[in-house]
């Protein structure tokens, strides 16, 4: 059987593992094959070309080959446009890469996912001193929900899930991990019907990444806060944790 190989594929680092005294395991988002874990061969040698590129939150294009579950990289090529993001703006792209190494199968691939990761590691590298902290709070949840949304655990969002009868525009409804979109009980964080149609005709648009953007961005006070709490709730539900590590290690350097 001939030898698979792809060419100069989009691609992101999310997570390496040490293999050998000279080579690492690399799980990596990729646009057309979703997540694949590579081999680099010799990459932790002092004279490798793959030392200062293989970084994650760096977008990248990647030749690979081979039939086994691990495949063997091949070239690595930066493709340049932003540094790697720092401070707060990196723990939110590590925070990103959890979700994506817990949640995501190998090998399904999800383009406007991609698109998505693209988008807010772009915000986030643009997040000097916590300047744009609004923007990179936004991103954050936009990914969320199209991250959920592709891999088949968001709701629809434009009516009750349990009863399917339409949302009233000013009632309050709630995201709820085992019960789906919901009226919201007293002193819950909820959002009101209006937004909870807005967002899901956002992520019906041809480009759901600027659009859920922008519509998280029109949301009052108070409402990116309420929105970041439950969409908690349900990723820490499917990913079966309390807590996820990079929010907990957040936590843990806030605390110092």
């Amino acid at each position: 059987m001939a030898t698979h190989r792809v060419s100069h594929e989009p691609a992101f680092v999310l997570h390496r593992y040490d293999w050998s005294e000279s080579s690492v395991i690399l799980e990596v988002f990729t646009r057309n094959h979703g997540r694949i874990a590579l081999v680099a061969k010799g990459a932790k040698r002092p004279s490798s070309n793959f030392r200062p590129v293989l970084l994650p939150l760096q977008p990248l294009q990647l030749s690979f080959g081979g039939d086994a579950e691990i495949r063997t990289l091949k070239a690595a090529e930066w493709m340049g446009g932003h540094v790697m993001p720092t401070g707060d703006a990196l723990l939110s792209g590590y925070y990103l890469n959890e979700l994506l190494m817990r949640l995501m199968a190998r090998d399904d691939p999800h383009a406007a996912l991609f698109e998505a990761y693209a988008g807010v590691v772009e915000v986030l590298a643009g997040d000097h001193a916590g300047a744009q902290s609004a923007a990179q709070s936004a991103a954050l949840r936009a990914f969320e929900l199209i991250l959920l949304r592709e891999i088949g655990f968001l709701p629809s969002l434009d009516a009750q899930t349990l009863t399917l009868e339409p949302l009233a525009a000013q009632h309050s409804y709630a995201l709820a991990p085992e019960a789906g979109l919901r009226e919201a009980q007293d002193d819950e964080a909820a959002l009101a019907g209006a937004q909870w149609q807005g967002l899901q005709a956002a992520l019906d648009e041809r480009l759901p990444f600027t659009a859920t953007l922008r519509a998280i961005a029109g949301l009052p006070a108070g409402g990116n806060s309420a929105l970041r709490n439950q969409l908690r709730a349900l990723l820490n539900y499917h990913c079966g944790v309390a807590t996820l590590r990079t929010r907990q290690l957040m936590r843990d350097l806030q605390a110092l």
